[in-house]
């Protein structure tokens, strides 16, 4: 969840026993449960790793290991002895505070932290897919521009 040029959206929503948190970029999913389970066995790999989830206070608090033997973090800089811990706190209303730590003893010499504040907005999650000569994208801006053109002329009437 780290900040790229663009799809920077991310949706969290609960369950009573698990968190999905969606983001925008690759459309990935990550079904975090909350009901004290033990991670997977350290044999299974998974590309996003193995998620569990609780709440420190008003902090949810998600641990992730189990990685496959790269790691889309850093272009790949990373292998499965990351472990990635993150903290999401609402701040205010509008915005939560996204912290991540890293430890990955292959990589780093030391865990270090980042955080990113995240704020809330009511657009649309789009697809993430490649579109040939991207008329997927003319397509979206003309209908956004139609939509423009007329709320202007409603105002003016």
């Amino acid at each position: 969840m780290t900040p790229g040029g663009y799809n920077q959206n991310v949706q969290l929503f609960q369950t009573e026993d698990h968190v999905v948190l969606l983001n925008e970029m690759v459309h990935n999913s990550r079904i975090v449960p909350l009901d004290g389970r033990p991670h997977i066995d350290s044999g299974i790999r998974q590309w996003t790793g193995d998620s569990r989830g609780y709440w420190d206070g008003d902090t949810l608090v998600v641990e992730t290991k189990n990685f496959l033997r790269e790691t889309g973090f850093r272009r790949g800089s990373t292998d499965e002895h990351l472990n990635l811990t993150e903290r999401f706190t609402r701040v205010s209303p509008d915005t939560l505070m996204y912290e991540a730590t890293i430890d990955d003893p292959t990589v780093w010499t030391t865990r270090w932290t980042y955080q990113i504040p995240m704020q809330m907005n009511e657009h649309p999650m789009y697809e993430y897919a490649c579109h040939e000569g991207n008329y997927g994208l003319y397509n979206m801006l003309a209908g956004a521009r139609e939509a423009e053109k007329a709320a202007e002329e409603a105002a003016s009437k």
